[in-house]
């Protein structure tokens, strides 16, 4: 199914910060973003055990608990166990994400995606999320950024475990869709040919950016379009680089990054567009996409994003990137004025 007619619009709120991402964010700041989404009207929310050893979803399902479940749409992720043991989160072994959670829950992380795991994962997300349902359920970080040349081994497990219980899942009508989560293109392509069993979406962070989209453009996202599988877009911001942060990648961003995001400014600087709004509408106009969660921990970013998503951009803007070829000459770009 295309879970464009499950999602309520095309901003969702990724909650990645909440589990303490870079820094560590007082509970209060964490429930006033929360509700400032909901206050914006979003009403689709992202999470994953991951992020902060549960924190997130912990943070999430307090707020979201005082609200009518109907009322908004859920996705969290599978693939990591969460236990009530502890260790140093600064140690952990996060492939090239190291110490992006250091902040986070001591809670011991164990990566496992086969059939039993995914059903714990599920189990143990319903209750720290305090709902009794998911819509979407994402396989987590099946990749190479995790798992370096072992990722074709941790994807298997997850084809041969995860993938074909969310798959009864859904066929079940426990959850509505399924997919999955990745920061990578390659695992999705793998996906794209399979037979069996078929995903429903996939949730792309980072991957189709305006700063990072050939990859994404080449095969994945005519593939996808072309099977009805519908691409989430996460990290729209490139890890905040372009929304005035000085992250790319979950690190800090190297200088021939920052070089180009300021030549990006410049050229949005000539337009009068707001680079937020170039990078937000940028993800959105591929016809494959659905929808762009980027994350937020302070409450006026998320009436910053929904203004982003509104404003008028010129095609000129758009057409100067091409001439300057800081964007691909065959990305579709949103309709705008002349």
């Amino acid at each position: 199914m295309s879970i464009t007619s499950l999602l309520p619009g095309a901003l969702g709120f990724g909650t990645a910060p909440l589990g303490n991402m870079f820094r560590a964010i007082p509970d209060e700041e964490a429930a006033a973003t929360v509700e400032a989404a909901g206050d914006q009207g979003i009403r689709y929310f992202d999470t994953a055990p991951f992020y902060g050893a549960g924190l997130s979803e912990l943070r999430l399902g307090e707020v979201l608990a005082r609200h009518p479940r109907e009322d908004f749409v859920l996705s969290t992720k599978v693939g990591r166990v969460i236990l009530d043991e502890t260790e140093d989160p600064a140690a952990r072994d996060l492939g090239e994400k190291g110490g992006l959670f250091e902040h986070g829950r001591p809670n011991k992380m164990v990566n496992d995606y086969s059939a039993d795991a995914t059903l714990r994962s599920v189990e143990d997300s319903l209750k720290r999320l305090r709902t009794d349902r998911l819509d979407i359920v994402w396989v987590h970080d099946v990749a190479q950024d995790f798992y370096g040349d072992e990722w074709l081994a941790a994807y298997e497990s997850a084809r041969t475990g995860a993938f074909r219980v969310l798959q009864k899942l859904r066929e079940e009508g426990v959850i509505k869709a399924w997919g999955l989560g990745v920061n990578r293109v390659e695992p999705l392509e793998l996906t794209l040919d399979l037979d069996e069993p078929k995903p429903d979406a996939f949730l792309l962070a980072g991957r189709y950016t305006l700063l990072d989209h050939d990859r994404a453009l080449q095969r994945l996202l005519p593939s996808a379009a072309e099977q009805g599988v519908d691409v989430v877009v996460g990290g729209p911001y490139s890890s905040g680089i372009l929304a005035g942060g000085t992250h790319f990648e979950y690190q800090q961003a190297p200088a021939h990054i920052v070089e180009k995001v300021e030549r990006i400014k410049a050229v949005a600087r000539r337009h009068g567009v707001g680079i937020k709004a170039a990078a937000l509408q940028f993800s959105l106009a591929h016809p494959a996409t659905a929808a762009a969660i980027p994350g937020a921990t302070r409450p006026s970013r998320i009436a910053e994003d929904v203004a982003a998503l509104g404003e008028s951009i010129p095609a000129g803007f758009w057409a100067e990137l091409r001439a300057q070829r800081l964007m691909a000459q065959d990305a579709p770009v949103p309709v705008t004025a002349a």
